[in-house]
């Protein structure tokens, strides 16, 4: 072990601190592993913490009254579990965001949608009337009709379906 005014260095095979209170280990370091026991692990950095490869943990906070980031500046952000991936807003709203498409897929199941009121904003409207004379500008029933692509739109509401009259919103790109 050398202690000089700049570093103190040490070379050997296993090295650790422990708790004065009770001998366990707060940090060991070997040539495989190194292992932080402590109650809790903070990183004060501007930036954070970085890591090259992947990251296991059974749980991340943030400090209370501030925002947790989970960010990938140039790549992907992938969440895996092999028993499934919880995101919970319990006290507030969930949103999510992005520059393109947003997939939600479900390979074996379902995507359940569970909420007292379920809004899709900025659908295109087709256009129907009973007949082709007399327009009806006071239209405020639609329906919600979809085309073969997946493509949602919304049609004037009729007595009978008026999907059909409208497929040419299905062309738009």
């Amino acid at each position: 072990m050398t202690t000089g005014a700049d570093a103190v260095e040490a070379q050997c095979k296993r090295f650790e601190v422990r708790a004065s209170e009770d001998g366990r280990v707060l940090f060991s370091a070997d040539e495989d592993e190194i292992t932080i026991g402590a109650e809790k692990l903070k990183v004060t950095g501007t930036e954070g913490a970085v890591f090259g490869h992947s990251v296991e943990t059974p749980h991340i906070r943030a400090e209370p009254s501030q925002d947790l980031r989970l960010e990938s500046p140039t790549r992907s952000l992938i969440m895996e579990a092999p028993r499934g991936v919880q995101v919970r807003a319990a006290a507030g709203d969930f949103k999510a965001t992005c520059r393109k498409e947003l997939h939600l897929q479900s390979t074996e199941g379902e995507i359940f949608l569970n909420a007292d009121t379920i809004r899709l904003g900025n659908l295109p409207t087709g256009s129907f009337s009973s007949s082709p004379s007399s327009p009806n500008p006071r239209q405020t029933v639609y329906e919600l009709c979809a085309c073969p692509n997946g493509k949602l739109y919304l049609s004037p509401a009729g007595v009978g379906s008026t999907c059909q009259f409208s497929s040419s919103i299905c062309l738009w790109s």
